[in-house]
């Protein structure tokens, strides 16, 4: 008989504290290989914080995270972050390199560096022209900034995307194109994404599964169809209802 495979990602009893506060409460759950995970709450929900154990910005007060089986705070810091790709919402691209140099900055801290042709590739992944490889960010758009953050976040080989409100900074237009080139990489590289956002209309159209934090735990765990058909209780329906009621008020126009 087969045995079924490892998590991508596991949590078991994880909690994080800030003085006074409980920002993560004890969450246990795992996460399947080659699923698109969004993570949902209101700001201080404890999404964020939960998101940085897996790579160690924040480390857990007790509870254990599992990499693909491994318990993630065993393994040496450097491989660790080599092994997962990481996209913040600012970015964080460093101002005095070029483009190319910001893709290959992770397997250049490994020792490794990365060939112009692999560079080129990782750029046309993300819908970027090679030709901007030279440039600086400062002469870059928001939305091109943030694609190359998605390339440097798959610089390393990671079948693991962890993304941390990528697109909140973004305009409409901007925002749902890469929401689009993100779920598009997803399936072609057979990644593992999760993504944490407080947009419930953004997970319900990139997500397989949403999860909804409140209060450091997690209220909520539905696929998106369920969440649409009145699921996942009172909090989740408090977001889902924003969406909806914007729909809602669209559809009037148009009549």
């Amino acid at each position: 008989m087969t045995q079924p495979a490892d998590p991508a990602l596991e949590f078991r009893q994880v909690r994080k504290d800030y003085g006074a506060v409980e920002a993560v409460s004890d969450v246990s759950l795992a996460i399947a290989r080659g699923s698109f995970v969004a993570m949902v709450g209101a700001s201080g929900s404890g999404k964020s914080t939960l998101l940085k154990t897996v790579n160690r910005l924040v480390e857990p007060d007790s509870g254990t995270v599992l990499l693909e089986g491994q318990d993630v705070s065993s393994l040496p810091l450097p491989a660790l972050r080599r092994s997962v790709g990481y996209v913040f919402q600012s970015v964080g691209l460093f101002p005095h390199m070029t483009v190319g140099e910001n893709i290959a900055i992770g397997p250049r801290l490994a020792g490794e560096r990365l060939t112009q042709t692999r560079i080129a590739e990782l750029l046309e992944l993300v819908e970027l022209e090679p030709t901007i490889v030279s440039r600086m960010p400062d002469a870059l758009s928001g939305g091109q900034r943030q694609r190359v953050g998605v390339a440097r976040a798959l610089a390393g080989g990671s079948h693991l995307l962890l993304m941390d409100e990528p697109f909140g900074a973004l305009d409409p237009i901007t925002r749902a194109a890469l929401g689009e080139s993100v779920s598009g990489l997803h399936r072609e590289l057979g990644l593992t994404t999760v993504m944490v956002t407080h947009d419930m209309a953004e997970a319900l159209l990139l997500a397989d599964r949403v999860l909804v934090m409140d209060r450091g735990t997690i209220v909520a765990d539905e696929v998106p169809h369920a969440l649409l058909e009145g699921a996942g209780g009172p909090v989740a329906q408090k977001l889902v209802a924003v969406p909806r009621a914007q729909a809602d008020r669209l559809a009037e126009l148009a009549r």
